[in-house]
């Protein structure tokens, strides 16, 4: 039995959100193409063997830390995901936050997308477990909560809950970026039981908590 964390990066932009695991598959980033390949490896491995099974779970954008601000994201190397520098100019180690393009067709031109709290990541393999036994053999399941928030969006959230200020710039866009990556979370809720709780500002909470108990991440 394998639980693979595969990525809503590979549904592309053939068809505008929210996406269903049974939409057209057209990755545009490496990463994409990726994920897109070992879901194709799984699948048939799965029908290589009666006894083997798989539930591939594609994560939107997973987002925080724990509450208790002991466990969260040791970034290394330059992310590729926005929270991390948000919490990196809110600890002064940026001077400020670049937001890559305000010209996108969403509410304020920033990018939008699905935040989901990685302890909701969590409890969406914890039920993923539970039921792959129970379940069709080889399943597919968006973990996201259908809920688009824009860059400023975030930004001016976690500015609100935290007491902070973020200071920022528009600069130009990124290369396989799209404008919208919103999730159908219909079939987590009727094949695994699952749903998200944590809301955008318990994400902008428990991520600033570890940032401010862990200035050097684990290293400290």
């Amino acid at each position: 039995e394998i639980i693979f964390s595969s990525s809503a990066t590979v549904y592309g932009q053939k068809k505008p959100p929210p996406f269903s695991e049974y939409d057209e598959l057209d990755p545009i980033s490496p990463y994409g193409r990726t994920k897109l390949f070992f879901e194709m490896v799984l699948k048939d491995w799965v029908n290589s063997n009666l006894k083997n099974r798989a539930i591939i779970l594609r994560y939107f954008n997973p987002v925080g830390a724990h509450r208790s601000g002991l466990i969260g994201e040791d970034q290394r190397e330059n992310p590729n995901n926005l929270m991390p520098y948000i919490v990196q100019v809110a600890a002064g180690k940026q001077n400020y936050l670049s937001i890559f393009g305000n010209d996108y067709s969403t509410r304020d031109g920033t990018g939008e997308r699905d935040y989901i709290h990685v302890l909701d990541v969590a409890k969406g393999h914890v039920k993923s477990v539970e039921k792959i036994k129970k379940i069709e053999k080889f399943q597919i399941i968006n973990l996201g909560t259908g809920k688009g928030t824009t860059v400023l969006e975030l930004l001016k959230t976690f500015e609100k809950v935290n007491e902070v200020n973020i200071p920022y710039k528009i600069v130009q866009r990124r290369t396989g970026d799209v404008a919208k990556l919103l999730a159908n979370p219909e079939k987590a809720s009727s094949i695994i039981d699952f749903k998200c709780k944590k809301t955008i500002e318990d994400m902008c909470f428990d991520a600033w908590n570890w940032q401010k108990n862990n200035p050097c991440g684990y290293l400290d």
